[in-house]
This record gives structure tokens, C-alpha cells and sequence, in this order.
């Protein structure tokens, strides 16, 4: 099929693009939402009804699972008669689950949702109503959909690297994405000059194990780093997740003397018991998620560290959980993205025969939440009356302006003292006391 073709009929017509999931996913739809762009397709505005509506599914959690199929029933009866295309995660792992809902029309699995395009022409035309669902085996998914775009975000996201190999008990990311694989860092180098091109100040690196780069072709996340440290007009990068046993010493000691990596790491712990790390098949234990995290803050003092962690998993018993508290709150980390865990069928916990009930989740959520909150406030109010570079992103007019600085510290600007031309600009500002809800800092005086 040629480009010219795989164009043919979309023209004119209006789309709504919704994500569930990380960043990864909302990178790719920007890129779909680009590609669709390009065939003379535009956003539906606020109220009016959409010819296409595009879904990028998550599935890392039940809950998860069941949101992505209220949304595209409420994209369905908000939008009848549109061109429904689901793909992501929960479209690999359950494509006829959603396929069986009424007013699918087209359902891409991981190595399609690569050539959507060339799908969406076919079954457009073919127009006989039933829906066309195309998903590979887990183990045939090879493809990989590059993709660098902002959307409506002021800093850009770059897929650098897709799947995983990893398989921890707990987890179907990997039959969802397949096995680890990435381009080149010569391609990944072209695709951040052209984001500087267009105006670009920072990029975030996207993937799903990211610190796994070069699996395909015999590079190193290290290398990629260093040749994006090169690209002129690039002022900012941010590595969006990195796994404790790829956190090199090497990567560290580069970070905290490089020119445009920020002081700013997030690392996935899932839990601070080694009974349980092993019960989940991670590949590291406390001493190595210690050693990380004491190395980056006795070379970037300043730099902010989120951790994910997951509680109540199966084997969790009460006193590996304690466990998991004792050893966060002795760490200099910054914040905690808490989640429960939750029974993924075909995985291998549901072997583990210990379980945690619902309501003990729940309360070792908001205990490590709270500890969270506790952290972030600390780490924000030690930098109150800094003077810091922050680069603020696209704001409605008449509302407050938001950016971060280098270290991660979210900052706001009233809307009295917000400007059109402070968009995608990076200003020395002296931080303040805490906003309204704690969210933000606020900008005392702006230097000129």
C-alpha cells in the first residue's frame, strides 16, 4: 500500500484520541494522533462528535482492565456511528473481549498498532460494520513504533525502547509488549534534533524497560545518554523509570556531571523485604536499591528520586510489610508512587499462596502515602527561597502557569503574573512558600 493510499478518505474528518496508562502510551498516541494529522484529520473540539475515536489501553491492573471498557462504551455513546479503534496493552491481551463490544470497529494488538494506518484504510473501506481484531502471539511481536511528540505538553516524550524481558510474577507487560527491542541511537539522535527544530527544550525518555536498551542492537543506555547529551538546543532530559539492577554506578556518575541530564531519577522498588523481592522474581535486593540511591544523592544532593512500590501482593505478610515502611522512610528518596496489587490471570503469584485482603491493601496504601506526602513536602520546603531554573509549560490564559525545575519541584506562577510568552521558556525564578494545596511551590520573584 502506498503513502498516498493509506491517506485516502480521512480528510476532513474529526477524531478523539483517548490514553489510559503511562507515559509510553501517551507518547504513542501523540504519534497516531500526528500520523492521522498528516491524512487530514483533526481534533473534535469540547461538544462536537468525532468520526474516529482512537483508544490506547493499559492493563496493569484489574481496574485498570475495566476502565479502558467504560471508556470505549462512553466513547461509543458519545460519538454513535464513529470509526472506534482500540490497540495498547489490554487490546494485545484481551482483543476479543473488546472486540465483542458493540460499536468496535477495528481492534491492533503491539506489532500492529505499528502500521494503523494501513489498517484503518482497509477496514474504513470494507465498511460492512463488524469489527476487524488483528493481534500477534506474544511471541511474535517484533515491531517498534517510534514515536517523539509532545501533543498538547510542552516537553516531548521519546520512545527509546519497548516490551521486557524481565517477567516478574506479578506482571503481564511483557505478553502484552513482547521482549525487550529498541532502534537505533543514531535514529533516536535524528528524531531529538528534529524536536529541537521545532522548539523543543526537554525530552523525556520513554520505554518500558528502558535501562535495558540495546538488546537489539548491541548498544548501551549508557551510549544513548551520552550521544543525546550532544544534541544542541535540547536544554532539559528526564529518564522516565529505570529498573535498580540497570541503574549503572557508571550512568550516575555521568548524570551528575552532564549537561543536560536533570537531577532527577524514578525507580521502580515494588517493595523493601527481600522475602518478598524474590517471591516477585526482581532482580536485586535492598543493599543494591540502597547503594543506588545513597550514590545518587552523594553526587546530585539536590536530585529528586520517586520509587514505585506495590503492596499487598501475595507472600506479603504483615511483618515484610513493616519491612517495606522501615526501609523507605531510612531512605533519602522524595516521593512514592503507592499502588495495590492487584491478581493478574496467567501470572505467576496466583501460585503464591498467601494473600492479603482488600481492606489491608487499602490501609498499607495510605500509610505509605502518607509517608510520601511527608517526604515531598520535606524535599520542597528544604528549597523554599531557592533561586532555580524552571521551564514552564502552555497554560490557558487567565490561569495559573505550572513548570518544574531541574530537580522536579512543580512550581507555580499566579495568573496575574502569567504571560503568553513564558510558554516553553525556561526563567530564574526564587522560590516561595507552598501553594493553596500543597501541589506546588510558589514563584516569589521572577529575575529579569
Amino acid at each position: 500500500m502506498t503513502e498516498l493510499n493509506a491517506l485516502q478518505g480521512f480528510k476532513g474528518k474529526k477524531a478523539v484520541y483517548y490514553t489510559l496508562g503511562c507515559k509510553l502510551n501517551f507518547s504513542e498516541t501523540s504519534t497516531f494522533a500526528r500520523m492521522l494529522g498528516d491524512a487530514g484529520v483533526t481534533e473534535a473540539k469540547d461538544g462536537e462528535k468525532a468520526d474516529i475515536c482512537l483508544v490506547n489501553t493499559c492493563s496493569v491492573t484489574d481496574v485498570a482492565d475495566q476502565k479502558c471498557r467504560h471508556i470505549i462504551r462512553h466513547l461509543i455513546r458519545e460519538n454513535p456511528g464513529a470509526f472506534v479503534v482500540v490497540t495498547g496493552c489490554y487490546a494485545q491481551l484481551k482483543p476479543h473481549v473488546i472486540a465483542d463490544i458493540d460499536g468496535v470497529s477495528l481492534v491492533l494488538g503491539a506489532n500492529e498498532k505499528a502500521r494503523l494506518m494501513e489498517y484503518l484504510n482497509n477496514v474504513w473501506n470494507k465498511g460492512d460494520g463488524r469489527p476487524f481484531c488483528h493481534t500477534e502471539r506474544t511471541k511474535d511481536i517484533t515491531a517498534f513504533q517510534p514515536s517523539c511528540s509532545r501533543g498538547d505538553r510542552t516537553r516531548y516524550f521519546l520512545k527509546v525502547q519497548d516490551g521486557c524481558n524481565y517477567y516478574c510474577t506479578y506482571c503481564t507487560i511483557p505478553f502484552a509488549r513482547g521482549n525487550s527491542r529498541n532502534p537505533t541511537i543514531a535514529s533516536l539522535v535524528k528524531q531529538a534534533e528534529q524536536a529541537a527544530r521545532e522548539g523543543g527544550k526537554e525530552i523525556v525518555l520513554t520505554g518500558v524497560n528502558i535501562g535495558d536498551f540495546g538488546e537489539t542492537t548491541h548498544e548501551s543506555f549508557l551510549d544513548l545518554v551520552k550521544a543525546l547529551d550532544e544534541v544542541k538546543g535540547i536544554k532539559r532530559y528526564r529518564i522516565s523509570s529505570l529498573e535498580p539492577d540497570l541503574v549503572s554506578d557508571e550512568l550516575i556518575d555521568y548524570c551528575a556531571r552532564s549537561r543536560a541530564f536533570m537531577p532527577h531519577f524514578h525507580i521502580p522498588l515494588q517493595s523493601g523485604s527481600d522475602e518478598v523481592l524474590r517471591l516477585m522474581h526482581r532482580r536485586y535486593d535492598r543493599a543494591l536499591f540502597a547503594h543506588k540511591v545513597n550514590l545518587i544523592k552523594t553526587k546530585m544532593p539536590d536530585a529528586f528520586i520517586g520509587v514505585d512500590v506495590m503492596v499487598g501482593c501475595r507472600g506479603e505478610r504483615p511483618e515484610l510489610f513493616d519491612e517495606t515502611y522501615d526501609f523507605l522512610n531510612s531512605l533519602p528518596v522524595t516521593q512514592l508512587h503507592v499502588f495495590p496489587y492487584s491478581e493478574r490471570p496467567g501470572t505467576a503469584a496466583l501460585r503464591i499462596p498467601y494473600v492479603v485482603d482488600e481492606k489491608e491493601k487499602h490501609r498499607r496504601v495510605k500509610v505509605l502515602i502518607e509517608l510520601s506526602d511527608r517526604k515531598k513536602n520535606e524535599f520542597y520546603a528544604a528549597h523554599s527561597g531557592e533561586w532555580c531554573e524552571v521551564l514552564f509549560e502552555k497554560s490557558t490564559l487567565g490561569h495559573a502557569m505550572h513548570g518544574f525545575t531541574r530537580n522536579y519541584i512543580r512550581v507555580e506562577l499566579s495568573p496575574e503574573h502569567a504571560c503568553e510568552n513564558f510558554d516553553n521558556s525556561l526563567l530564574h525564578v526564587r522560590l516561595g512558600g507552598f501553594n493553596k494545596d500543597k501541589t506546588a511551590l510558589m514563584v516569589e520573584e521572577i529575575k529579569e
